[in-house]
């Protein structure tokens, strides 16, 4: 459950934007900037130097005298450049939470000693310097091309590098052609191409997703940079670790970080491919957690459902109107008083609900509960007890620091104390002997906070006092503001009006374990708590942890899942739900997705519609709406129900083929849920395309995303794309084209581009019954081809294994390969580990096979070198001509048939070949 958040009213939003678009402080009033005073190789294979400031302003703080250097090539693909104070150790994203080499410790300055190098070249990256002023540079040393530049210059001027305690400045020159992504988590209104101008402030806020283009509920400084060059295209990513509040302004030309403490600690991979950009970047910050197979299903959530036998009604009438339903959720509602880990025995009764989850656990669903960290005040209350025992929270002046969400007053846990990782755990324990829950769902990790300042439990009166919406400070509150912490020198955009770095959470003055102040700390509380939350959920379950987190940080992907939070039922919330789902492949965290139909307020039916028609895409698909808004279960509507039955439908058909992506996405960090340029990086028409996106390389949905629309204008880069749910249909194009797709109200545009084989099951209505259906393989070629090559891969295990991987003896890769040439079609697989899926019996039922040259009938079947009897296998075979929705732009080239096998029985733990010859007019 969520809280609706301020929404920014027109004139803060006025007044923030002025703050925004204001002009970068000039070197001459916040900093002179640093000279180079030596450098020299360190024994790890780096390179260490010490940055004297030339003269210092007092700006914001003074500047810090002496800094330490430390550039290191720590692969081929990657450099790191960190500056810190030279004597000082200074605060940095924990290595115990995000595990990375450490650079050598501050402490004693080496004097002064002759600068012999330049430059410090690598495999692929080259680190350039000046030493007065020191500015540096990271340039491609295959072309040459600049990616990273502190030096202005006229065209595009900024100031010095600024390193004070309480606020870092540094800037990059870029050219007027790159395309940048990234830079979240907000709610990107022109797409998911950076705009200049617009703001971007990094500080995890619970400030609802309907607010665009400010600080919202995860941070994650990092951008993939996308240039075409002379016609080829070479992206890089650039990764700013550090935890602290920032503000980046991007102007075109330029990007400039204003970072309120912390370190610069830079990361630059190289690609330069999109996907090798996320491959190398996940490599450092931590892969994409596994993902358990039933968790690609569809999920219904509610904040609302006010007893168990509302839940249970949702289940069954589900399954009456044929929409398939994998995982069903509880928001607060089973809660005794919104308290954690407690069950509220009026309205969910446990005898009951375990009747009820024994029922649908045999059925194959599943069943998550959500969890917020703010830990009710009440002597009575055993979880409260045992934390306090524990001495678990979060400290303000000695006392755990007093806050309100739903249970009224609260502590907070210090997820980066051992101890309280031990104690979270143990209730995590505790709970699912009292539930058997299959996930759990952790919201208002921010932290949220409903009220400001340092606050006492009022006396005399009852709070919350059980009126009203719940989310209405009723603590006694004053502000704080006597630290440098709590009124920072330098005033970041949080929330987009600049609202003071503790509004609505935590204190920033007050103490996590070891002293570390919630200053620089803050942007990791949802990180931190997801890292502790797996470890509890794994230990006690043995299993693959499925966990859904609303605040994340860099690295958060490793553990979890993430919805886009507190979206609205509103034709430009279905739009942006787009960008900030390609925007989170790109943070390394893949599994993602947007309330359907909107949190709130209710949404119509026609939004319904086309909103299911997109979320049964996203690669994590869940209905999920407010308390106050009306029901709107996906069977609520007679006309959104016949689309759900068809998007979801396709869906759970192409389960294997998602889950296939999920273990992509753990093994090298690939997004699910990729931009169009990721696989058309040379098509620059489709660097800013935000409203059609891919699944893997090759599956591209085009959804309708405005109000009344019966048609799509959906850009197809060059090849042949052939429609999925009727394959007759196919859009050829030899440069790119956009094309007016037909789209009336229960159509989905879901096209597969050529040189592909997917796998697909049957579907069905969960997602464990679906895995039993035989599997049917599409492979496409481009249309009227005489020669042409296909591949697709399938990878198949025990699905709640704690590890995704071979080698277990519980999970099966199988590599498909087709090609077409002097008129035959062949088919064949190689299969890793076949023991387990030969041990399900899986077969592959049904090959259909696209854009086959000619209108002749295929023949001469042979299934592993032997001919095949049509009649003593009963294999039909049949064939069908193409229709263009555009044709190959030469006149008689565009005569293409699909070509369908079925009644095969080629298993799919074994290696197979197949082939036939094309009839007469289908030889070359």
């Amino acid at each position: 459950m969520a809280s609706p958040k301020t929404v920014v009213s027109s004139l803060s939003l006025l007044v923030a934007l002025i703050i925004c678009f204001s002009p970068v402080d000039s070197s001459n009033t916040v900093g002179k900037g640093y000279r180079l005073i030596s450098v020299e190789e360190s024994p790890d294979g780096g390179f260490i130097g010490y940055l004297q400031v030339k003269q210092k302003t007092n700006i914001y703080g003074s500047d810090i005298t002496t800094l330490r250097l430390f550039v290191k090539h720590e692969t081929d693909n990657r450099l790191r450049v960190h500056i810190t104070d030279a004597r000082k150790q200074r605060w940095e994203v924990p290595y115990n939470l995000l595990p990375r080499e450490q650079p050598p410790p501050a402490g004693k300055v080496i004097g002064k000693s002759p600068t012999t190098v330049h430059e410090i070249s690598g495999s692929e990256l080259i680190f350039s310097f000046t030493k007065d002023p020191f500015t540096f540079a990271v340039k491609r040393k295959s072309n040459g091309q600049t990616l990273f530049n502190t030096s202005s210059d006229s065209a595009s001027p900024f100031g010095q590098m600024v390193f004070k305690d309480q606020y870092l400045e540094i800037s990059t020159s870029l050219p007027k052609d790159a395309s940048l992504y990234g830079l979240g988590e907000n709610s990107q209104a022109k797409g998911i191409k950076l705009v200049p101008n617009e703001p971007y402030t990094l500080y995890t806020e619970d400030v609802s997703a309907i607010n665009l283009n400010t600080d919202l509920y995860g941070s994650h400084p990092v951008y993939m940079d996308l240039r075409n060059v002379g016609g080829k295209p070479y992206a890089h990513a650039v990764l700013l670790l550090n935890s602290n509040g920032m503000d980046v302004f991007y102007r075109g030309t330029s990007l400039t970080y204003k970072v309120t403490g912390g370190v610069f600690d830079f990361y630059f991979v190289a690609g330069p491919s999109p996907l090798d950009v996320v491959d190398q970047y996940t490599s450092l910050i931590g892969r994409p957690a596994p993902m358990p197979y039933w968790s690609l299903g569809f999920h219904q959530c509610r904040w609302g459902y006010h007893n168990l036998s509302v839940v249970e009604d949702v289940v069954d009438s589900y399954k009456k109107a044929k929409i398939p339903l994998d995982v069903i959720w509880n928001d607060d509602d089973h809660m005794d008083a919104h308290k954690d880990f407690t069950l509220n025995n009026i309205s969910y009764p446990r005898a009951k609900l375990l009747k009820f989850l024994d029922r649908i656990h045999k059925m194959g669903m599943k069943y998550i509960v959500i969890n917020d960290p703010g830990i009710g005040v009440n002597a009575s209350y055993g979880v409260y007890q045992r934390a306090m025992a524990n001495d678990v929270f979060i400290k303000y002046e000695g006392k755990p620091f007093l806050a309100q969400v739903w249970p009224g007053p609260v502590y907070f846990p210090d997820f980066l104390n051992p101890k309280t990782v031990a104690w979270w755990g143990d209730e995590i324990r505790r709970f699912h002997e009292l539930v058997p829950i299959d996930g759990l769902w952790i919201d208002m990790n921010e932290v949220s906070n409903f009220c400001s300042g340092l606050c006492t439990i009022p006396k005399g009166k009852q709070c919350p006092s059980g009126e009203g919406p719940g989310w209405i400070c009723c603590l006694d509150c004053k502000n704080i503001t006597k630290t440098r912490w709590d009124d920072p020198p330098y005033k970041i955009n949080a929330t987009g009006v600049t609202a003071p770095v503790g509004f609505k959470t935590i204190a920033t003055s007050a103490l996590h374990y070891n002293g570390v102040r919630e200053y620089d700390a803050h942007s990791l509380y949802g990180f931190s708590e997801t890292i502790a939350t797996h470890k509890g959920l794994q230990s006690i379950q043995g299993k693959r942890p499925f966990i859904l987190s609303r605040s994340t940080f860099v690295g958060s992907g490793r553990y979890a899942a993430h919805w886009t939070g507190d979206n609205k039922g509103t034709w430009q919330s279905l739009r942006v739900s787009i960008s900030t789902m390609l925007n989170f492949g790109i943070f390394g965290v893949p599994m993602v997705g947007s309330d359907i139909c909107g949190f709130y307020p209710q949404p119509t039916e026609e939004l319904c519609n086309r909103w299911i028609e997109v979320g049964a895409f996203y690669p994590f698909s869940r209905d999920h709406a407010n308390y106050y808004s009306p029901r709107q279960e996906l069977y609520q509507w007679d006309t959104v129900a016949k689309s759900a039955r068809n998007a979801l439908g396709m869906r759970y058909k192409l389960l294997p083929y998602l889950y296939t992506l999920s273990y992509e996405a753990h093994m090298t960090g690939a997004p699910m849920a990729r931009p169009l340029f990721f696989s058309f990086p040379e098509y620059t028409k489709c660097y800013g395309l935000s409203t059609q996106f891919l699944l893997g390389t090759s599956l591209m949905i085009s959804p309708v995303l405005k109000k009344g629309r019966t048609q799509v204008k959906a850009l197809f880069p060059p090849g042949s794309w052939y429609h999925m749910f009727d394959m007759t249909q196919a859009v050829v194009t030899k440069t790119g084209k956009r094309v007016a797709l037909p789209a009336p109200l229960h159509f989905v545009n879901v096209h597969l581009y050529q040189n592909t084989i997917l796998p697909m099951q049957q579907g069905g209505l969960i997602s464990k019954e679906a895995r039993t259906t035989p599997f049917s393989l599409v492979i496409t070629f481009p249309a009227g081809a005489t020669e042409g090559y296909a591949t697709g891969k399938l990878y198949l295990d025990e699905d709640e294994l704690p590890e995704m991987k071979l080698g277990n003896g519980q999970s099966t890769y199988v590599d498909f390969y087709a090609s077409v040439g002097n008129g035959t079609v062949k088919m064949w697989s190689q299969v890793k580990e076949g023991r387990f899926a030969l041990s399900k019996g899986w077969v592959i039922e049904k090959v259909s096979v696209l854009g086959l040259k000619g209108a002749g009938p295929a023949s001469e079947i042979e299934i592993n070198g032997s001919p095949i009897s049509n009649e003593a296998k009963k294999i039909e075979v049949s064939s069908k001509e193409h229709t263009y929705v555009v044709g190959l732009e030469e006149e008689g080239e565009n005569k293409s048939v699909m070509v369908e096998v079925k009644g095969l029985e080629m298993m799919v733990g074994k290696d197979f070949n197949m082939s036939w010859k094309m009839g007469i007019n289908g030889a070359n």
